[in-house]
């Protein structure tokens, strides 16, 4: 018998296993709960919600572009730029993700959500006025901070809104955020650098002179500002459903909550190192795949921006399409390892053109393999947080998908672009070895995403057929 049949099995039992006052859920059936919202009102809030995930990334990576600029007016080498795209956003983005994670779980999302909006729009644009290192690293971390607040709250949002069955396509939705805002900064980002660069510096009142990429920044930045304001208007806070270890209190203590995801850490722990790494190859692609066809290919920005851009809407956006539509039905059909399974084929897949693609001489047979790397690479996003909202009890979802973003954005983005900036500058002490960081890259995240995922796969079968136990499915 196979661990997911096991764990099948024994699902009805699981819920038994479990009282009130321990760290797991409670054995008591739910109270009857109101009926999900109406598909339409449902669907709108998550096309909101996407558009908010997709101007959130249209923000955090326009910066990609910007390498040459920012190198030559503020002295920085690529170590230092991967400090910028790294570890200046993803420092504060996952150290505040865990206290947000906190509101999310127990008070209002949607204004949580405004409230991280106005954030890290303002310090977008704020990067816009940094005149040295320091000042930009600064403005990074403000970005981070405000867009910690989004994820928690909006996958708690939709695990309230949708029937379990059916959030991995709506999380999957949502998802697409990630190559939409990819792909739009570098195809709007590089559309921008090109008017602004063209039309030189500008003064503005109280600030002085402004040069083009920082012009970028101010024009990308504050439009976000609509969106708080779109999110307050427009979205009532869902009932939560399925809450089964706080009867009659609103939040989970931390150390009930600490106990609870150390004593399932092959899941929350060594799961999350292992999507982390997978993250880690994504983001330094996305974060020098400026500076790889730059320096490689001869690619302008504007031609890197149409070209990457491409790339990302088209293979990103199917690979995240293709993993939602086969997780929702792998768990109609019971498969409590779907998500683990789904992601480690994904390692499998894509490997290959990880490999090839930065060392073949020709852009378009570059471009081709790098499509298809980036097709299996984004299978990661909608399945690994449909993962953990399935997986996790509705009380702690928040605090799980900020554990999540936790280890993934301190390994993924922090470790990610850091990592190619020290290859280039430190490894090979030559800034046209980008091909090389690539590869070497690939070779040293993909074999531990593996071999961490295989080994929590069980776990975490086991760890979801509890909560739908629970929850009745």
């Amino acid at each position: 018998m196979t661990d997911q049949d096991r764990s099948t099995s024994n699902s009805a039992q699981a819920a038994q296993k479990i009282s009130p006052s321990s760290p797991d859920m409670s054995s008591e059936l739910p109270h009857q709960e109101p009926p999900y919202p109406a598909p339409r009102y449902a669907w709108a809030v998550v096309a909101l919600l996407l558009l908010i995930y997709t101007v959130s990334f249209i923000d955090r990576q326009v910066l990609a572009l910007l390498v040459g600029p920012i190198k030559a007016d503020l002295d920085v080498s690529d170590l230092e730029f991967g400090l910028l795209t790294g570890l200046s956003f993803a420092l504060f983005y996952t150290f505040f993700g865990i206290p947000f994670a906190r509101l999310v779980d127990s008070r209002s999302r949607r204004g949580l959500i405004a409230f991280g909006i106005a954030v890290w729009s303002i310090a977008t644009a704020a990067c816009g006025l940094a005149r040295s290192f320091s000042m930009l690293f600064l403005a990074r971390m403000g970005v981070g901070i405000g867009e910690a607040t989004l994820t928690p709250a909006a996958n708690s949002l939709i695990s309230d809104l949708f029937a379990p069955h059916k959030r991995g396509r709506a999380i999957s939705i949502y998802t697409l955020g990630i190559p939409l805002g990819s792909a739009l900064a570098f195809l709007f980002g590089g559309a921008v650098i090109e008017l602004v660069s063209s039309a030189g510096t500008r003064t503005l009142p109280l600030f002085g002179e402004i040069r083009g990429w920082q012009m970028t920044f101010i024009l990308v930045g504050l439009p976000g500002l609509l969106l708080s304001a779109a999110m307050l208007i427009f979205v009532k806070e869902p009932f939560r459903r399925g809450r089964a270890m706080t009867a009659g209190s609103s939040t989970v203590p931390v150390k009930e909550t600490v106990r609870y995801f150390l004593q399932r850490w092959r899941v929350f722990v060594l799961g999350f190192i292992g999507i982390a790494f997978l993250s880690a190859l994504g983001y330094g692609t996305i974060y020098f795949i400026g500076a790889f066809y730059g320096r490689v290919h001869g690619f302008t920005p504007g031609q890197v921006g149409l070209v990457f851009g491409l790339v990302m809407l088209i293979a990103g956006t199917g690979g995240i399409l293709t993993a939602g539509v086969i997780t929702d039905r792998w768990m109609a059909q019971g498969r409590n390892d779907t998500h683990f399974r789904l992601l480690i084929l994904a390692i499998l897949c894509g490997a290959p053109f990880a490999f090839s693609f930065p060392m073949v001489g020709s852009p378009i047979l570059a471009t081709g393999l790098l499509a298809l790397s980036i097709f299996f690479n984004n299978w990661v996003w909608g399945t690994a947080y449909a993962g953990v909202a399935a997986a996790s009890p509705n009380e702690l979802r928040g605090q799980a998908t900020a554990i999540y973003l936790f280890v993934v954005n301190l390994i993924g983005m922090g470790l990610g672009p850091t990592m190619f900036g020290f290859f280039t500058t430190t490894v090979f002490a030559d800034d046209s070895k980008i091909d090389l960081a690539y590869l070497w890259m690939a070779l040293l995240c993909l074999p531990i995403a593996l071999v961490c995922l295989l080994i929590a796969r069980p776990a975490f079968a086991k760890q979801l057929a509890e909560v739908r136990a629970f929850e009745g499915h």
